[in-house]
C-alpha cells in the first residue's frame, strides 16, 4: 500500500496515549499497537519519521524510536530502506485487492473507550440528570409500566405516544408536526447516521460550517462524503458561501447546527434560516437541521430551519433530550417530510430495529415538561459559565473567547500558539483536548490556534482543569513551542 498517515492525524488518533504506568516508550507503543488491532492504522501503512512525530508529541525521538523498535520485535512494524517504518502487511487479513477491515479512528471519542480516572477528558460534554428525569422515571414505573410491559412490537418509527408528544414539542416551537414526520432514535447521533445512510454514498459532496461538530463529519466521511466547508458569521454559516457552495458542486446535503453551533455556540438568525430555507428549495439541496447541541438557551430563540423553509425544501430537524435531560437517556429523533421519514425508518429497522420502550416512555413525560427543564438546564450553566469566565480571566489572561449564545462550550483561541502542540503538554498535565483542526474540514489551518472547552463540570472540577490548564499554558510560554513538523506527502 502507498498510504502515508500525516503527523497532525497520528497524534489525534494517539489521544491520551501517555495516561498510565511504565515507560513512556512503552505506553506510546501500546497505544501504536491498539491502532493497528482495531484497523485505525492499516497493513502497509506508512507512519511518520521517529523525528517528526517525537517532536510533534512534544517527547524525545529516542522515546519514539524506542517504541518502533518494540513495535519491529513484535512484528506489528516494518522498516525497509527507502520506504521508511509501515504497518506489516501480515497484521491482519488483506485480500488480493488491498482490501482490509478498517477501525473508527475518532479522537474525539476516544477517552469514552479507554477512561483514566486521572485525566479531564474535554472532548465530549457532561450533562448530569436534572431531578426531573428521576421524577420521570418514577412515575413511569409506578403508573406505565404494565401498559409497556404488555406490549409485544418493536416500535421501529417510536412509540405512538412519544412520537405525538414530539409533534406537540415541535407545535409549541412554532413547526407544525404530524406524528407520521417523526422518527425515533437512539440519540440524535443515530438520526444523523440514518440521514447520512440514505442521503451519501462514495464522493457525494456536502456543504457544512466551519468549523463543525467532528462526531457527525465523520458519520459523512465513513460514507465517503467530501465536505465542502462554509465560514461562519455572526448570523451563521454565510449565505453566500453557500450559494457559491450550491452552484460549485451540487452538494446531496447541506449539514447546519442553528441552534445552537457546536462548537462556538452560535445561534443562527431568523433571517439566515429564511434564506437557507429559499436556497435549499431553489437548488434541490437537501437540509439537515442539527439542533441537538443544547444548554444555555437564548430568550429570542428563532423557531427551528423547517419553520422558515417554503414548500419544496427538504429539511431534515435533529434533536435529543440528552442535552437538556441526561446525556444518559438516549432518546433522539429526526422530523422530515412523511415519505422520507417512512424510509428512513427502514434504516432505522436496519441498524437496530427499535428504541428501546422504557427509554421512549420516560421521554414522553420530559417532552411535556421540556420548557422547564430546559430552563433549569440553561441556568445552571450560565452560572457554570460565569465561573469558568472568571477563572479563565484570572489565570489565563492571554487566552481569547466570546461568550456564546448559547450552547455549553467555549470557542477558546490560543493567539500565537498551534492547539496540537499545547494539547501535548496539557496532556502531561492529564487534561485531554480536542484541537481545533480535528473540528473542520478546511486546509490551511484557519483552526490551528483554537480549541472547545466545555464549562458543564461541577464547581470543583472547573477549577481543577482551569488550573490544569494554567500550569500547561506555563510551561508552553516557559519553553516554547516545538518546531513545526512537515508532514510526509503521500508516494
Amino acid at each position: 500500500m502507498d498510504l502515508v498517515r500525516r503527523t497532525d492525524e497520528l497524534v489525534d488518533l494517539l489521544g491520551n496515549w501517555s495516561a498510565g504506568t511504565g515507560a513512556l516508550y512503552r505506553r506510546l507503543a501500546a497505544s501504536l499497537r491498539g491502532l493497528v488491532e482495531q484497523g485505525s492504522l492499516v497493513p502497509g501503512e506508512r507512519l511518520p519519521s521517529e523525528r517528526n512525530l517525537a517532536a510533534a508529541l512534544r517527547i524525545s525521538r529516542t522515546t519514539v524510536v524506542s517504541a518502533y523498535d518494540h513495535l519491529r520485535d513484535e512484528d506489528v512494524l516494518e522498516s525497509r530502506q527507502g520506504s521508511g517504518t509501515r504497518v506489516c502487511s501480515t497484521r491482519a487479513p488483506v485480500r488480493a485487492d488491498g482490501w482490509a477491515a478498517a477501525g473508527n479512528g475518532n479522537p474525539m471519542y476516544s477517552n469514552l473507550l479507554r477512561a483514566d480516572e486521572n485525566v479531564i477528558p474535554v472532548s465530549c460534554l457532561r450533562t448530569p440528570a436534572l431531578a426531573g428525569v428521576e421524577q420521570a422515571i418514577r412515575e413511569v414505573v409506578a403508573e406505565d409500566l404494565p401498559a409497556l410491559m404488555a406490549e409485544g412490537t418493536y416500535y421501529p418509527r417510536g412509540l405512538p405516544a412519544l412520537r405525538e408528544a414530539i409533534s406537540r414539542h415541535h407545535e409549541r416551537q412554532g413547526l407544525p408536526t404530524h406524528p407520521d414526520q417523526i422518527v425515533v432514535t437512539t440519540g440524535a447521533h443515530q438520526a444523523v447516521a440514518l440521514v447520512a445512510q440514505l442521503y451519501l454514498r462514495k464522493g457525494s459532496p456536502v456543504v457544512s460550517e466551519d468549523p463543525s461538530f467532528a462526531g457527525c463529519l465523520d458519520l459523512m466521511r465513513d460514507r465517503g462524503a467530501q465536505i465542502h466547508p462554509v465560514p461562519m458569521d455572526a448570523q451563521g454559516i454565510d449565505a453566500n458561501g453557500v450559494r457559491r457552495a450550491f452552484a460549485g458542486y451540487a452538494p446531496h446535503l447541506l449539514y447546519v447546527m442553528p441552534s445552537y453551533h457546536n462548537p462556538t455556540g452560535t445561534l443562527m438568525s431568523a433571517a439566515r434560516r429564511r434564506e437557507l430555507g429559499e436556497l435549499s428549495a431553489r437548488h434541490g439541496v437537501p437540509i439537515l437541521e442539527d439542533s441537538a447541541y443544547t444548554g444555555i438557551r437564548a430568550a429570542d430563540e428563532p423557531a427551528p430551519l423547517a419553520a422558515y423553509a417554503p414548500r419544496g425544501a427538504e429539511v431534515i430537524s435533529v434533536d435529543s433530550l440528552s442535552k437538556v435531560g441526561w446525556a444518559g437517556l438516549r432518546v433522539g429523533w429526526l422530523r422530515a417530510p412523511a415519505e422520507m421519514a417512512l424510509r428512513l425508518s427502514r434504516r432505522k429497522v436496519l441498524a437496530d430495529l427499535a428504541s428501546p420502550l422504557l427509554d421512549q416512555a420516560v421521554a414522553v413525560r420530559l417532552l411535556d415538561r421540556y420548557g422547564q427543564l430546559a430552563h433549569q438546564r440553561s441556568e445552571e450553566l450560565r452560572e457554570a459559565l460565569a465561573h469558568m469566565g472568571s477563572l479563565l480571566r484570572r489565570d489565563l489572561p492571554d487566552w481569547r473567547w466570546e461568550a456564546p449564545d448559547g450552547g455549553a462550550a467555549l470557542w477558546v483561541h490560543l493567539p500565537g500558539v498551534n492547539a496540537r502542540t499545547f494539547a501535548q503538554v496539557a496532556l502531561c498535565h492529564d487534561v485531554e483536548l480536542v484541537p481545533g483542526p480535528v473540528m473542520s474540514a478546511s486546509e490551511g489551518g484557519l483552526h490551528d490556534e483554537y480549541f472547545r472547552l466545555p464549562f458543564a463540570y461541577d464547581r470543583e472540577t472547573r477549577e481543577e482543569l482551569v488550573w490544569r490548564l494554567a500550569r500547561a499554558w506555563r510551561e508552553l510560554d516557559r519553553y516554547g513551542p516545538v518546531e513545526s513538523h512537515p508532514d510526509a506527502l503521500v508516494v
